[in-house]
């Protein structure tokens, strides 16, 4: 009897081993494939200069500048299911060539645009705003955060809408 529960043991141990085999082999080649391939409309790195030095100077007067219009937009009142956008325009106002890398939401409910070349100094361009007020209700505050080669690198941006149901408008 001792020995038929051994032998179950070694069993289930060996079982385990494949499993862990069989797993680590289907996640190698995903850890090897993990170099960046640049893609169609992606920004060459070579637009993208760092200005800053090792003993933490910038070299402020070479550095794009991105500057907003307004920063924050209020939709008041929007009925409930509507998608609204907003563009909120800026502008190069820097002495170099401004690139934004991303633009990341603080909700699943709102989506952007944004321009994806390099803008040039004293060019102008737009970052917009969609906000889907589907399965909303009541006072919305939601944000935006443009990451860029700016210093410093972030810059937010804020809409508010307060989501109304139709039956609410009689």
């Amino acid at each position: 009897m001792q020995y038929h529960i051994i032998k179950q043991n070694i069993m289930f141990g060996k079982m385990k081993l494949i499993r862990m085999v069989l797993i680590s082999a289907a996640l190698i080649p995903l850890f090897l494939s993990c170099q960046h391939q640049e893609k169609a409309g992606d920004i060459p790195a070579d637009v993208v200069t760092n200005p800053i030095s090792a003993d933490g100077e910038a070299n402020a007067g070479k550095l794009p500048m991105i500057t907003f219009a307004e920063t924050e937009h209020d939709f008041e009142s929007v009925i409930q299911g509507e998608k609204v956008t907003y563009g909120f325009k800026f502008k190069n106002t820097g002495k170099a060539n401004l690139v934004i890398s991303k633009v990341s939401t603080s909700c699943g409910c709102t989506a952007t645009e944004y321009p994806r070349k390099s803008i040039a100094p004293g060019e102008e361009g737009i970052v917009s705003i969609t906000f889907d007020s589907r399965g909303r209700l009541g006072f919305q505050n939601k944000t935006a955060t443009i990451i860029a080669n700016t210093q410093p690198n972030s810059t937010q941006l804020r809409i508010k809408a307060r989501v109304i149901t139709p039956e609410s408008l009689n």
